[in-house]
């Protein structure tokens, strides 16, 4: 639904706003989610703002502190239903009713259960007129990995590999270096970038020893993340001293190593750990984007267990016809193969990036 009763024929453009300055904060915000919002009095625009990072203000505060607090019969819209507790910051509903906002526009309700359309309730009951569900779909959309954390317990898990035209991640002697271009491989940086964490298998681990810092101007390093069931991980790999201090997760069995890491024992699964398991552990630690990044053993895994919820292809005009792919293990039949719809396509210099997102 994009435009509910009620609303206006400027508010999806006013909406759209709000999520494009919500996005400014990918890969900053969690736990929070990504939150941006627009004032707008008199059919101008007179305040913008939006949430940078934990413990600064949220987007609707934010705003407000452009026009003093106060902004007397304005209407907001906000992506996300404003908050109306008590956590790192006070609740934005009270700001909202201080500043004498007489209309706010809602994208989506809020899937926290402390918020859940409590917030939407208060700003009612004190006649304030709200509206839901303006450009409700591309609210969602920007949160996926917040909604799947407060709904599901897991976060939305991106997979990305960088192949030939043939599927090939590597030649028949293992080398990999390099498959796509550098224009690819700074955006494959970005990803990283916009994502909480990044993770490898231990074959990945073993074979590149990558050190998963995210390499663009002005980047910041996610929490890289290694799914080692045996505890494989060399004592000099680059990844224990190159960026934030890694997770290691692996079996409960595996052996007792003194590495730089945070180690943490999760259940095996069918073939190798158990992936539910390991997310949740990544939503305890505030995790909400998680960008996989293989091998191919990893990327199947997660396929199997209908866990791939975006897919990032960079695909190099190149064919290798031998070697690895970025899909291991037995073939798929037609009946039961995961399937995708694209939702972006792009060159990326002599490369071109693939968007998909799962089919539901």
């Amino acid at each position: 639904m994009s435009t509910p009763a009620g609303a206006s024929g400027d508010d999806p453009r006013h909406m759209r706003r709000a999520i494009e300055l919500a996005g400014r904060g990918r890969g900053r915000t969690a736990p929070n989610p990504m939150v941006g919002a627009v004032i707008v009095r008199d059919g101008q625009v007179i305040a913008e703002g939006w949430h940078h990072a934990p413990g600064l203000a949220h987007a609707e505060v934010d705003a407000l502190s452009k026009v003093g607090g106060r902004a007397p019969g304005a209407t907001m819209y906000v992506n996300l239903e404003p908050c109306c507790h008590h956590g790192r910051t006070p609740p934005c509903t009270d700001a909202i009713l201080a500043a004498g906002i007489s209309r706010v526009v809602v994208g989506m309700v809020d899937p926290f259960p402390q918020v859940a359309g409590k917030g939407i309730a208060i700003l009612q009951r004190a006649g304030v007129t709200v509206d839901v569900g303006v450009e409700g779909a591309a609210a969602r959309e920007l949160n996926a990995g917040f909604v799947l954390a407060q709904e599901q317990g897991r976060p939305l898990v991106v997979l990305k590999a960088g192949t030939t035209l043939d599927g090939r991640i590597a030649d028949s002697t293992g080398a990999s270096q390099w498959i796509t271009g550098p224009q690819a491989r700074a955006a494959g940086h970005r990803l990283r970038d916009g994502c909480d964490a990044v993770l490898v298998g231990s074959g990945t681990l073993l074979a590149d020893d990558p050190s998963l810092t995210t390499r663009i101007e002005g980047g910041r390093d996610a929490l890289p993340v290694l799914l080692d069931t045996e505890l494989r991980c060399p004592s000099d790999a680059r990844v224990l001293t190159a960026g934030r201090r890694p997770l290691i997760l692996c079996a409960p069995d595996a052996p007792q190593r003194d590495l730089p890491a945070d180690i943490v024992r999760v259940p095996r699964g069918p073939d190798g750990l158990d992936l539910r398991a390991a997310l949740a552990e990544l939503v305890r630690r505030d995790v909400h984007a998680l960008l996989v990044e293989g091998g191919g053993r990893v990327h199947r895994s997660f396929l199997d267990a209908g866990l791939v919820d975006r897919l990032h292809l960079f695909v190099a005009p190149k064919v290798l016809a031998g070697g690895a792919g970025w899909i291991g293990g037995a073939p798929y039949g037609l009946a039961e193969a995961p399937g995708f719809r694209v939702v972006g396509m792009a060159r990326v210099g002599d490369d071109v990036h693939l968007e998909l997102a799962a089919e539901a």
